[in-house]
């Protein structure tokens, strides 16, 4: 800092005395505008250009325009949270970069919108290019699917909307694992996923190159659990993303596609392997390069000995403009030397460039393998970034998976549960080291592996219902440690006080309920669907589990008050409504309006409704629900479902602030500020007002009762005031 300050002091004394901000001579400001005075960097790299010219993925006679489009920003596009296909309306492009939308004052209200509606979870903005891979999955609700290399999780996000299509379903049949190699990146993917409000995804931390295979319980028995669909959007080199990554022009180098190579092959190597079959996996990048594209599917499609096709995929999205695939292609090393072929490679060269990089030689195999079916995205065609992608199909078991293990004079029980996961070296040590990603063989093998991993683990001293993190012999633990995930147990006495508080609806799934502690209080509750329980009580000792489940209750500071200590959670609200059939408010859209807007309103601020349903209900927590009137066409039509607390004398919401702005721009309210002292939001409705709201806060202090618990509530270390903290910190 003691330097920074130094620097910053002869930067003013070298300054001219009669420069100003946005003069000749005062900064940069005025002669860059929204660039903030930093130097342009230069869009050129020749051997960018000698090499895709060479390659010829580019129709001959669209260079230039090739090139002007990627010296252009990228525009921005953003995706309106929605369970149907793109782009029926739900998806948008602007022609405004993503920095022209961040600094310019005339759009300052626009972005602010954009952000507000991110964070709660209503639109995603996300890259056009990069909704195509979810939607060429062909997701149904009740698949499983695996995002193996899944931050920041933008296509995670699309993968959880399909799965819930149907929005009068709480509990999907199907799920989402979210795994990334960056335990970092984890948690910015728990972030992107928890806006959502699921409780069908489960965030992993693995290697996707040796992500573990894991088993569920199948009628008492126990199976290998194969993927309905799998996405692979691999790690790559990127040039596809030059319109937003500008500093790729200076870097890029064929030696990064070089390094990469193998990694992508093993990731979806290791995806095919966990397929089901007839199941569906995208293998798609962001980079043009053949070497990290047909490449790698080529030399996929060629160790599958026919297990794996192409699916032609060339209807399925009516409107995208797209390249085919190409079928032959040379390998440049980072000096510029040409190779057609890996028997023209010399030996020192064998470490960077790999036979799985050139084109099978075979006309005939090559043919077969349909590349042309592969899709290549280019920039110029509709003003987006560079992509590929390619959609394969399981026919069959792959090959090395048919295939009986050797038997190296182990006891049959310790060999098989060793062989369960080959692709970890330190437990299974196969003689060919191309196989330390691909499991032992499926089938009835699967099963007995499955039956003696089940003894193993029945002799251990593992709690029942217990999910913690994988032992540190088993796997060794980067970044934070976790929580356990404990499940409710039948007979724990916390459950029944909350049933009865709120008559929850006998089919409510409470064996699915859980917390992250083995210990002390239970501060806050989650629920998981039945096939996310299942995978976690089979895999604990395999998977290091970031995040699951979604908070639908959390305890009060001063519980034992009331009839139930745990008071609703608007996260988990939507999910958790179906199955409630008490302490339930239908309020009208005015009534809604004063609760978004003030903290703590009296019940005569509120409609006569309303406070009839109010005034016989104990104090605690409540639903309010707004039910649309087809009748008045001008009131909004969509339902409302907010968490709030019946006090003495007021109701109050405990929703978070994005999402009260969204309801209250969805009732055509403009938000122009805030008093945080008073709590209240200002809208264009209540600007003209001058009185001061009331606070029930004070109230309660006023009428002898400072420990009201409203009062109370509003003093709690993990209440915001009229904020859900749900929407503030993740669960822990």
């Amino acid at each position: 800092m003691g330097r920074r300050s130094r620097g910053r002091r002869l930067q003013q004394q070298q300054r001219p005395e009669d420069a100003e901000d946005g003069a000749e001579g005062g900064g940069k400001r005025g002669e860059a505008g929204w660039e903030g005075g930093y130097p342009e960097i230069v869009k050129e790299n020749k051997l960018f250009e000698h090499y895709y010219q060479e390659l010829k993925i580019v129709p001959e006679g669209e260079w230039g325009q090739f090139m002007d489009a990627l010296r252009e920003p990228l525009p921005a596009t953003l995706r309106i949270t929605g369970y149907k296909r793109y782009p029926e309306e739900l998806a948008w492009h602007t022609n405004l970069s993503r920095k022209i939308l961040r600094k310019s004052p005339q759009l300052e209200k626009f972005h602010q919108f954009l952000v507000s509606e991110t964070e709660s979870g209503n639109i995603s903005r996300q890259e056009a290019v990069s909704m195509i891979p979810p939607l060429l999955l062909n997701v149904r609700p009740h698949h499983k699917i695996l995002d193996m290399c899944a931050a920041p999780g933008s296509k995670t996000t699309q993968l959880i909307e399909m799965l819930h299509a149907d929005m009068n379903v709480p509990f999907p049949e199907g799920f989402v694992i979210a795994n990334d190699v960056d335990n970092k990146r984890c948690y910015l993917l728990v972030h992107q996923a928890k806006r959502l409000s699921s409780p069908c995804i489960m965030v992993v931390n693995h290697d996707a190159s040796s992500i573990p295979r894991l088993q569920i319980d199948v009628d008492g028995r126990k199976e290998i659990l194969f993927y309905d669909r799998i996405l692979c959007d691999v790690p790559c080199s990127g040039d596809g993303t030059m319109r937003k990554n500008i500093d790729v022009w200076k870097k890029w180098t064929t030696l990064n596609s070089l390094q990469l190579h193998g990694l992508q092959l093993r990731i979806a190597t290791r995806g095919a392997e966990q397929l089901a079959e007839g199941g569906r996996m995208v293998y798609s990048t962001c980079s043009l390069n053949p070497i990290e594209d047909e490449a790698v599917i080529a030399s996929l499609l060629e160790k599958s000995e026919g297990a794996l096709e192409l699916a032609d995929v060339s209807n399925e999205l009516p409107g995208l403009k797209w390249m085919p695939g190409i079928t032959q292609w040379k390998v440049m090393t980072k000096d510029g030397q040409w190779f057609t072929d890996w028997d023209a490679v010399p030996h020192s060269r064998h470490t960077q460039i790999r036979p799985t990089m050139f084109p099978p030689k075979d006309p005939e195999k090559l043919q077969a393998m349909h590349l042309e079916r592969c899709l290549r995205i280019l920039p110029h065609h509709q003003n987006t970034g560079g992509f590929f992608v390619a959609v394969l199909v399981k026919k069959s078991s792959m090959p090395w998976n048919k295939r009986q293990p050797k038997l190296q004079g182990k006891s049959a029980e310790t060999r098989e549960s060793t062989q369960l996961s080959p692709a970890d070296p330190t437990e299974a040590k196969p003689t060919d080291p191309s196989k330390l990603e691909s499991p032992s063989f499926t089938g009835a093998g699967d099963t007995e592996i499955a039956h003696a991993t089940e003894d193993l683990e029945n002799n251990g001293s593992k709690k029942d219902g217990v999910c913690g993190p994988p032992p540190s012999k088993k796997m060794k633990l980067f970044g934070f440690k976790e929580d356990p995930f404990v499940f409710i147990p039948e007979d724990d006495p916390l459950f029944p006080p909350i049933e009865k508080f709120y008559a929850l609806d006998p089919s409510f799934p409470r064996m699915n309920l859980l917390t992250r502690t083995t210990e002390g209080k239970k501060r806050q509750l989650y629920m998981v669907s039945k096939e996310l329980r299942n995978v976690l009580l089979n895999n604990s000792e395999k998977m290091k589990v970031i995040n699951t489940g979604i908070k639908v209750w959390c305890r009060n500071n001063s519980g034992e008050e009331f009839d139930c200590a745990f008071r609703l959670a608007q996260e988990g609200i939507y999910t958790l409504y179906p199955f409630i059939n008490s302490r339930i408010i239908t309020v009208s859209m005015e009534d809604v309006k004063i609760l978004l807007t003030q903290e703590n309103p009296f019940f005569r601020k509120l409609s006569s409704e309303t406070y009839s349903q109010a005034k016989d209900l104990a104090k605690g927590s409540i639903v309010l629900k707004y039910e649309p009137d087809s009748a008045n066409p001008d009131a909004l039509q969509c339902p409302i479902v907010l968490c709030g607390w019946r006090g003495k004398a007021s109701i109050r919401t405990f929703v978070p602030k994005n999402e009260r702005l969204h309801y209250l721009r969805m009732m055509g309210l403009e938000v122009l500020g805030e008093k945080k002292k008073e709590g209240v939001i200002l809208t264009n409705e209540s600007a003209a007002s001058t009185g001061q709201p009331d606070n029930e806060v004070t109230e309660g202090q006023r009428a002898g009762e400072p420990n009201s618990p409203d009062a109370e509530e509003a003093n709690s270390p993990d209440v915001t005031a009229g904020c859900d903290p749900a929407g503030v910190h993740p669960p822990r």
